[in-house]
């Protein structure tokens, strides 16, 4: 057998419903982490394998993973940091101190979904920003919410030998601390021009978009002097796109339209261990963190 379909959900998945999928692939299951994730290996194609399991979900809140099975472990970790590994987007909150957090985040959709140009989104809402505090800075870093499983994630894939990287089209202030806190071995992001404790409203350049993270998936590969195809990435926006289609692994997380419909997997309902579950990560396997 070639082929694994991974099953991960947020609740309990029926024993029956395994059944019926392995049935269907004329595959063999084996659960990962009792109720939440189970494979399933088959002789079907990958393609043929996601499609047969997909037709059988019925409304059931459950993510489907089909690849081949070798090589599904990663040795390099690339990912997006807002909205991803923390579930905030710092610019909004920067903005709730000027009372425009409305405003800069329905530009801010608009970019991650694809419909406006990405640096002239960020340098537009940036602009907005001018003269706000150093401090507030630091007063949003302490609205930061951790997304459930990334400290599992990175912590996993450390101890097992794997290189994990932060990179955002946000800011380094924010980076640099998620990077500590978490344990990525390498971040890098934007940064925002200060003068005299204050935003001058200006990014210093260059800005670092789309391109920037596919280059930095790429150099980082080179760096651990494995492929590409040995890294897995995740994101949910549409800067995030050229990263997740050049990693081996490109994953879309509870991302916007254009990006789950162009990525390999996409994961809807399953928190940030479902990367670990489709790496054939177990229970056992898996370094469980407390959320701080």
């Amino acid at each position: 057998m070639n082929t694994v379909v991974t099953l991960i959900a947020p609740n309990p998945i029926p024993n029956e419903f395994i059944t019926t999928v392995s049935a269907a692939l004329d595959g063999s299951p084996y659960w990962l982490t009792k109720e939440v994730s189970a494979d399933i290996q088959t002789d079907l194609d990958p393609k043929s394998a996601e499609q047969k399991t997909r037709a059988l979900i019925d409304g059931k809140k459950i993510d489907v993973a089909a690849q081949p099975i070798a090589g599904r472990r990663k040795k390099l970790l690339v990912a997006d940091m807002e909205s991803t590994i923390i579930e905030n987007e710092m610019l909004d909150e920067l903005a709730e101190e000027l009372g425009l957090r409305e405003e800069i985040a329905a530009i801010t959709t608009r970019a991650m979904r694809g419909e406006l140009n990405f640096e002239t989104a960020i340098r537009e809402r940036v602009a907005r920003l001018a003269n706000l505090s150093e401090e507030s800075l630091s007063k949003a870093e302490r609205k930061i919410r951790i997304t459930p499983g990334a400290m599992d994630l990175v912590a996993t894939m450390k101890a097992n030998g794997a290189y994990c990287a932060l990179v955002s089209s946000g800011f380094d202030y924010y980076t640099r601390r998620i990077r500590k806190r978490l344990g990525f071995d390498i971040d890098q992001a934007n940064r925002l021009e200060l003068r005299d404790g204050r935003l001058t409203g200006t990014i210093v350049p260059p800005i670092l978009g789309r391109n920037a993270k596919k280059a930095a998936l790429e150099s980082l590969s080179a760096k651990c002097g494995i492929s590409v195809e040995d890294a897995i990435a995740v994101g949910d926006g549409a800067n995030d796109l050229e990263m997740l289609t050049t990693a081996g692994t490109g994953v879309a997380f509870k991302a916007k339209p254009v990006v789950a419909e162009a990525t390999q997997f996409r994961i809807d309902y399953g928190d940030l261990r479902a990367l670990l579950y489709i790496q054939g990560y177990t229970e056992r396997e898996i370094c469980e963190v407390k959320q701080l």
